[in-house]
Parts: C-alpha cells; structure tokens; sequence
C-alpha cells in the first residue's frame, strides 16, 4: 500500500516535471526563435484585390514627393520624404490622425518654392508606415518617432534651434509633446487646428463606448464598429474624428480634394485607400484616442511647454523657441476643433503673452485646402521671432 502510494507520488511528480521542462522550452524557444516582425503589422504599397475590382496606381503613390524613403526601426518601417534646398531653413510637418502625409503635400511644396528644407511622414499606422503591435500609441511613442525620422537624414535636424515644427491636428498635439521636452531643437512651433484641447463634451455615448477599454464591447466587435465609422461615405463628417457635420452647408472633410494638382482625389479616397493598403490603421487610430493626444484629458504636456516658453521670455533666454510664442492657427467652421473653444484654452495654460492666434476662413481641412495662407502665416509669425 505504501508502495504503490509512493510509486504514484513518483509517477504524478514525474509528470509535472516534463510538463513544466516542456513549457520551459516552448517559451525559450519562443524567445530565441519569435521573428521581430510581429511586434508590428506591416503597411502594404496597395490593397488586396477585391472580387471584381482591379486596382491601378494608388491615390496615395509612395512616390508622390521627392525625397521618398523607408526608415527601417525596432517598431517598424517609417516612410518618409524630404526635399528642398539643402541650405535652407529646415521645417518638420506632422499630419493629422487619419489622413497620412499626402495630406501636407501642397503645403510642403509650398514652404519647398519659399526656399526651405522640408521633412513629411506616415505616422505609425497610417500610409506606408507599419503599426506598432505591443504599444500605445500615445505621446512617447509618436515623439520617438519624430527622432527617428529626424536621425534618417543625410542632414543634421539637432542641435540648437535646428528646425521649424507644423503640426496639424492630431500633429499639432504631438508638436506640443515634442516641444514640451526637445524645445531647444526647435526654431518654431505652429499649430494648425490642434488636437490635445478638444473638449470631451463634445464625446457622443456611443463614442464614450468605442474609445474606452470597457470589458462590455469585445474588442474585435470594437474594431469592426470603428473601421465601418472610418469608411467614407455621403454624410460622414470627417476621418479625422468620426462623427456627423452640423451644418449640411459645410463641405465634408472627406470630400476635401487631397491636392491642387489632384482635384479628383479627395481626402476619403485617401482613407478608403489606406482601410484596404495598413492592416494597422484602425487599431493604431484607436489606440491614438485612447490617449490624451485628441480629447483634453490632461494638460501636462501643454503645462511643460507653458514653463518651457516663459524661460525664453526672460532676459537669459534658452536656446531654442525663440520668443517664447507659440503660433495658432483655427478655422471659423471646424466643428472638430472649434476655434473660439482652442484659442480659449490655449491661452488659458500657455498664457495670452505665449500664444499668436490667426483665425482663417474654412472648416477643419484648411491645412489641407489654404495650406499657401498656413504656410504664409507660419513664415511671418517665425520671421519674426527670429
């Protein structure tokens, strides 16, 4: 009796013992052996075939602008251009959530004939940029990124008051992020409709439902719920941010022509390109609202750079941001980012004395379609300064 118990006690540990020398092996050979691309989902140059639909050139060609290149990273290939006169002033522009790089097309070869150095890209997950797997896209990622882009130049982009920032939208609240902890690498920062201060008022309950993390929805219902609210149609107000236009008068940002040279390509050809092209578009745009780089969540970004700008007002002014203004820029008609409602809170934590404010004619897309009357704004608020 003792026995045959000891010989089943043998027999039980035995077991465990293979059991758990077993799943030590599998997770070292997973360690040893995972291939590095799946911490990422890859951009593709064009959608998967559709039953009946041959595709052409793509309204987003990766060669669209001069200066085309992939930076290969440990989160992914960026896609990047940059062009313009090597010895010019050097100007970084940052697109907005939904919309890839295309979208600053016309306002970078506008900056481009004014004689300057520009620098565009696909932010991680969207154009032909691949989309992190295991992380948020929040502000330290999107801020890595900009360094990473930057250190892909055959020319230096650091140093003391390197280069001039754009951002627009989203891009605007990421500048704000970079500016708040690199403000000695930058001459200027303008902001054109920024993310980052959209109240959250403004959330519908059913937005509160898709951007949240609740249990209740199934993520992969969540996707499917979003992806469909991404989709271009008649009606639907703007890839940006999701939602319904309330004046019926106003032109839908998706119906916005991408490009002078390209009126018959709007900006909902883009994203509807870029549903079918980035496998990671839709989880990387909601991860983005998740964060605190759309909705006011939180100001600390925004208080850095407030601190960050009163040290360059002073008579010991730091290198970097010089003035110690930030430039604004909003639109009469965006219902994404009402102006009144931005200017106000802009000047609310950076203080009046830090913030040069222009307000343009137009809707949301205005860095899309007056990026002349951006860009000139933008060159005179940091002539200027300097």
């Amino acid at each position: 009796m003792e026995l045959g118990l000891a010989l089943a006690i043998v027999a039980i540990s035995a077991t465990i013992c293979v059991t758990l020398y077993r799943q030590v092996c599998l997770s070292l050979e997973d360690i040893q052996y995972s291939p590095e691309e799946h911490t990422f989902t890859p951009a593709s140059a064009r959608p998967a075939a559709q039953e009946g639909e041959i595709f052409t050139k793509p309204v987003y060609p990766i060669d669209a602008f001069p200066g085309s290149r992939q930076v290969k990273t440990v989160y992914g290939t960026i896609h990047v251009f940059e062009w313009g006169p090597e010895d010019g002033e050097k100007v970084l522009l940052i697109h907005g959530l939904g919309t890839p790089c295309i979208a600053l097309g016309d306002m970078a070869k506008e900056l481009v004939r004014k004689g300057h150095r520009v620098m565009i890209y696909d932010l991680f997950g969207r154009g032909y940029s691949d989309a992190p797997n295991d992380l948020v896209c929040d502000a330290r990622l999107y801020t890595t990124q900009i360094l990473l882009v930057l250190s892909s130049s055959p020319l230096s982009w650091t140093g003391d008051s390197a280069f001039h920032i754009i951002g627009f939208s989203l891009g605007g609240s990421i500048a704000v992020a970079f500016a708040a902890y690199h403000a000695t690498m930058l001459r200027s920062i303008t902001l054109v409709c920024p993310g980052g201060l959209i109240r959250t008022s403004h959330l519908k309950p059913l937005d509160k439902i898709l951007y949240s993390s609740t249990k209740l929805v199934p993520e992969w219902l969540r996707l499917k719920l979003f992806r469909d609210s991404l989709e271009p149609r008649n009606g639907a107000a703007c890839a940006d941010v999701p939602g319904e236009m309330e004046d019926e008068d106003d032109l839908a940002f998706d119906d916005v022509p991408i490009a002078e040279d390209r009126p018959q390509v709007t900006v909902g050809d883009v994203i509807r390109w870029q549903l079918g092209a980035n496998a990671g578009f839709v989880r990387s745009y909601l991860s983005t609202l998740r964060s605190a780089l759309v909705y006011r969540r939180h100001d600390r970004t925004w208080r850095i750079l407030a601190d960050e700008l009163a040290r360059r007002r002073t008579g010991d002014a730091l290198p970097g941001l010089t003035g110690g203004k930030v430039c604004l820029i909003v639109a009469t008609s965006d219902v994404i980012v009402v102006g009144d409602e931005c200017a106000s809170d802009a000047a609310e934590i950076l203080g009046t004395e830090a913030l040069e404010t222009h307000v343009l004619s137009g809707g949301h897309e205005i860095a899309i379609s007056r990026s002349r009357d951006v860009s000139s704004i933008a060159m005179a608020f940091w002539n200027r300064k300097l």
